[in-house]
């Protein structure tokens, strides 16, 4: 196996590398103008720890994945395009409305219950770029009012000489019969060709999401052309990169629903939280590896803390009706918990609470912390962790940049200092653990919210930074035992090195298995059965395109199921399952339905008296490829203490006085070693802080335990 895997974050690009036996990773910064440069840097790198050169490399990988947050930084930065957008005669104001409360999606808890003083946030798409023609297909896909294709031809004239770069298509009811969408398409490439320069890109509703929900899909098509030329431009950028220096395969894109494809079958909505998600996935394939149980896994890298849940067996847990940015899509990811805190996050001084306020607010790598010399003046995370003798200013990111102590330190005085009438490293104290206890808060609200407990789970500390605040943001959570994964500083990297080729396909149906007034079973199979097997040929289709054998495909139901007319809904995964062939098969789903619903909300809530009913087919098309391995993370042997390579002053939290702390660097990482707290390890990629009443314990291939005494 010879694999190139990056994950390009918003301060680091990450690179996880492959070659036969050989596993390499490697960091640089990342160049926002262009992501091809970062990139070849953190290959150069990987390259030169593996004493091979880059185009010997490139031109005999076998393929090159990419996660990225381009799409995520887009939306928050609103540097998008002029989308318009084309919808049924009548429901013109559907968007903007966004359901009433809409605009609360994305807003954290408490704003959430004070709707009247939310902000609602800037529109994807001005109500001026809005218009509608006159057409209409009822919920059973039925024609009730033809389109009139010269209503057309003026509608699309009107959205582009009022400046529209893309036009969005999301009409009623196209899941049920997509020919007005179609036919609309089909108007708008007659009337600007692709092949002439008056192009723009079109987007339709039912291509991007098969579900109901004319809002849902309207937004989810949206977010899609707000990002597509984004994504196109830049994705091609890397592309061409590549073959400029002699890699001829499809580069390889994850998604967020937990697989990746090739860039000609992704949606660039499909690119959102790519790279934590790869995360996720890595320790998923932990889970399953080594039997480690229940995870919590953490990826804190320079500009956020990203949170994803991994219970024993590995399976991972998926939002169907995501919030990304501040609009509800419907696109099958898998969950994540997006916090601000990284170590670029920003510190300023609250003025009505008299404290520190860290984030979302981060200084990025352009032009970074201020410890970095490059013209930031904010104090961040790292400045602090800098001031608490955290780093060797010699050799962080193993040299790769220098640290100014003084600016960090004038950074902090200049904006907190004065205010809160502290020395500067009683305010870097605060900032440590008020980021450390914010992170330590989204895992506990994750865990509880989903019925678990924080002290039955074992938490996966990676990223560039998650290894230093390990003990810490676990001090504050309650949880006793952390992992830093394998190649813990690249770790999403290295999920996305393996991730499998896989589609999500769907479609909204009205299916009762269980009807309560008659109380009889669902019968109509051949119904059923011909969604599943449509739905079966589009991942087919997707994966052949891409190069694979049909034969090779294989397929998971899934079906989002509900009791009465319950708002929420629940996804059941039927792995054994393909067809319903009989009574026995719809006992064995509404089972499932039960068993999964009682786990989740107690043996008490079921409530098949009301009825079970099925709003959505979705079926997961995938091949399976070659996987990173994961050596065993027990060690039955007997441990020593290593030597320290020196010693330095270092701040801890709750000691008022400074520590002489040991020293270390990756040799004392070995399966025969164990590190008391405090400690400091060094290594190329990432800094260790064992605090004190912690000890450091580390395993094969590089996984090391933090343990508390």
């Amino acid at each position: 196996m010879k694999r190139i895997s990056v994950d390009i974050g918003g301060t680091f690009t990450d690179c996880f590398f492959v070659w036969d036996d050989i596993y390499v990773d490697a960091k640089a910064l990342t160049t926002h103008h262009n992501l091809a440069l970062g990139f070849n840097d953190a290959l150069d790198l990987a390259c030169k720890r593996a004493g091979l050169d880059r185009s010997t490399v490139l031109s005999e990988v076998d393929s090159v994945r990419y996660a990225t947050t381009l799409g995520t930084n887009a939306l928050i930065e609103r540097n998008g395009p002029k989308v318009a957008a084309i919808v049924t005669h009548g429901f013109e104001d559907t968007i903007p409305l966004s359901r009433g409360r809409g605009y609360g999606e994305g807003l954290d808890y408490s704003m959430q219950q004070n709707l009247p003083a939310a902000e609602r946030p800037e529109p994807l798409v001005a109500r001026s770029l809005i218009r509608s023609v006159k057409e209409r297909i009822n919920s059973a896909g039925k024609i009730v009012a033809r389109i009139d294709p010269d209503d057309v031809r003026s509608v699309v004239r009107e959205l582009v000489d009022a400046g529209a770069e893309a036009i969005v298509v999301s009409l009623t009811n196209a899941t049920e019969n997509p020919e007005h969408e179609l036919a609309i398409q089909e108007i708008i490439l007659d009337e600007f060709p692709p092949h002439e320069l008056g192009a723009i890109p079109v987007l339709l509703g039912h291509q991007v999401s098969g579900r109901k929900g004319e809002y849902v899909r309207a937004t989810s098509t949206i977010v899609d052309g707000y990002l597509h030329s984004i994504m196109f431009h830049a994705l091609s950028q890397l592309s061409n990169n590549l073959r400029d220096f002699g890699y001829d395969r499809p580069m390889l894109v994850i998604h967020n629903s937990g697989g990746m494809a090739q860039m000609n079958s992704t949606d660039a909505l499909q690119t959102i939280h790519s790279g934590p998600i790869a995360g996720v996935g890595a320790a998923e394939h932990l889970s399953n590896e080594t039997g480690i149980g229940n995870l919590i896994s953490t990826d804190m890298g320079g500009t956020s803390f990203d949170i994803g849940l991994v219970p024993e067996g590995g399976v991972k847990h998926y939002d169907f009706l995501p919030t990304i940015d501040r609009w509800l899509v419907s696109v099958p990811m898998v969950h994540l918990d997006t916090l601000g805190a990284g170590g670029g996050s920003i510190a300023s001084y609250d003025r009505i609470h008299n404290s520190v306020k860290i984030g979302p607010q981060s200084a990025g790598s352009n032009p970074g912390p201020a410890c970095y010399d490059r013209g930031g003046l904010n104090p961040t995370v790292t400045d602090a962790d800098l001031v608490l003798g955290y780093f060797d200013p010699d050799n962080y990111a193993n040299g790769y940049i220098k640290l100014n102590p003084r600016r960090a330190k004038f950074a902090i005085e200049e904006n907190l200092c004065d205010y809160l009438d502290m020395d500067v490293v009683e305010v870097a104290r605060v900032i440590k653990d008020g980021v450390d206890e914010q992170m330590a808060i989204g895992i506990g609200k994750e865990l509880r919210v989903r019925g678990y407990l924080p002290e039955d789970f074992t938490m996966l500390a990676y990223g560039g930074n998650g290894p230093l605040h390990a003990c810490g943001i676990a001090r504050h959570a309650g949880i006793k035992r952390v992992l830093a994964p394998p190649f813990s500083s690249v770790f999403s990297a290295c999920g996305a090195g393996n991730m499998r080729q896989l589609h999500f396909h769907e479609r909204g149906v009205h299916v009762t298995l269980y009807n309560a007034t008659t109380r009889a079973l669902y019968s109509d199979y051949a119904d059923l059965n011909a969604v599943i097997t449509e739905l079966e040929d589009q991942g087919r289709e997707d994966l052949v395109r891409q190069g694979f054998d049909g034969d090779e495909v294989q397929f998971r139901l899934e079906l989002d199921m509900r009791y009465g007319n319950q708002l929420l809904t629940q996804a059941v995964a039927l792995p054994d399952l393909s067809r319903v062939s009989g009574v026995g098969d719809v006992l064995e789903i509404i089972k499932t339905f039960g068993d999964v619903y009682s786990h989740r909300f107690g043996a008490a809530s079921a409530a098949p008296e009301a009825g079970i009913r099925c709003n959505t087919v979705r079926v997961a098309a995938f091949v399976d490829g070659d996987v990173v391995n994961f050596d065993t993370l027990e060690n039955g042997g007997e441990r020593t203490v290593p030597d320290p390579i020196g010693h330095r002053r270092a701040y801890f939290i709750g000691h008022d006085k400074p520590i002489d702390t040991p020293l270390y660097n990756e040799e004392a990482l070995s399966a025969d070693r164990v590190i008391p707290g405090p400690a400091i390890v060094t290594t190329e990629t990432t800094t260790f802080l064992v605090e004190p009443s912690w000890r450091l314990e580390p395993t094969e291939q590089g996984a090391v335990w933090f343990l508390q005494d």
